[in-house]
């Protein structure tokens, strides 16, 4: 696969730049040398113009695309634009989702919610399916090339226990379907493409700290989750970029595979009882 610190000949596609995962993500493969094409949203015209000026002052090669994710022309238009512009495709960054938090957005029958439900469908599933049927031949082409589909943890364990504030049933589902995704691309694009899942705990930024939802929980219901989590924190955008980054380019013998970046959440904080001395007499 060659030197995976230096990525000067390869492109990789990270939608959802602008936000803190996919910016860690993107800054990870810029550090490496990697061109970076970049789709991006009208919906955070600030957060997508400190990043281009960022990326611009750190001397990334990056291209940034208007695009509507969730329009299959739009997706087809993108991929056209990155063949033209860049000339191929090694790795994309599957990191299209939108989720509402029942602290903050309540519940899905309400008016302002309308809409809700089928946004968080058609983000977290139908648009990640498009862009991978759109982006697999210039991966396939490359003879490198990986997928690394992310989810989050809201696919397995739903709208219960402390997370129940945080994760709600549409946007649940919605991350459970990725799996199958996962594993079927696996299947299909193999040998040439290699597919993974990195599937998201709380992390800054998402589902953490600065974020709405989090700032909306009391004091108790903070400590409710981080006690939940065995390593009893949340997550850095800084250590998903650099398990991503391990997935995409060094894992060379790796796919198909779901991988948890949650610090223990879904084993939850339970302690283990000491070894009791037993019945039975020596």
């Amino acid at each position: 696969m060659g030197d995976a610190m230096n990525l000067r000949d390869r492109i990789v596609l990270i939608p959802g730049a602008s936000r803190p995962v996919g910016r860690a993500i993107a800054r990870r493969f810029g550090d490496a040398g990697a061109t970076l094409a970049l789709p991006v949203h009208h919906d955070w015209p600030e957060s997508t113009a400190e990043m281009e000026q960022e990326f611009s002052g750190a001397g990334y090669r990056f291209h940034s695309y208007r695009r509507d994710l969730t329009d299959p022309g739009d997706t087809a238009r993108l991929i056209e634009s990155v063949t033209a512009d860049l000339g191929g495709l090694h790795h994309l960054i599957n990191n299209i989702e939108r989720g509402g938090m029942p602290v903050v957005h309540g519940s899905y029958e309400t008016v302002q919610n309308d809409g809700q439900w089928q946004l968080e469908f058609e983000t977290t599933l139908r648009a990640k399916w498009f862009l991978f049927r759109r982006a697999l031949p210039l991966l396939t082409a490359c003879g490198c090339g990986s997928v690394v589909n992310i989810s989050s943890i809201a696919a397995l364990v739903g709208r219960c226990g402390p997370a129940s504030l945080l994760f709600n049933d549409g946007y649940s589902a919605a991350n459970r379907g990725i799996a199958s995704f996962t594993e079927q691309w696996a299947r299909e694009a193999a040998p040439a493409v290699r597919v993974n899942e990195v599937m998201l705990g709380l992390v800054r930024g998402r589902h953490g700290e600065e974020t709405r939802g989090w700032q909306a929980l009391t004091e108790r219901q903070r400590r409710d989750l981080l006690d939940h989590t065995l390593l009893h924190r949340t997550g850095t955008a800084e250590e998903i970029a650099e398990l991503v980054f391990f997935v995409a380019v060094q894992a060379g013998f790796v796919t198909g595979t779901v991988i948890r970046a949650d610090g223990g959440y879904c084993l939850g904080g339970e302690p283990v009882a000491p070894l009791p001395p037993g019945l039975l007499a020596p």
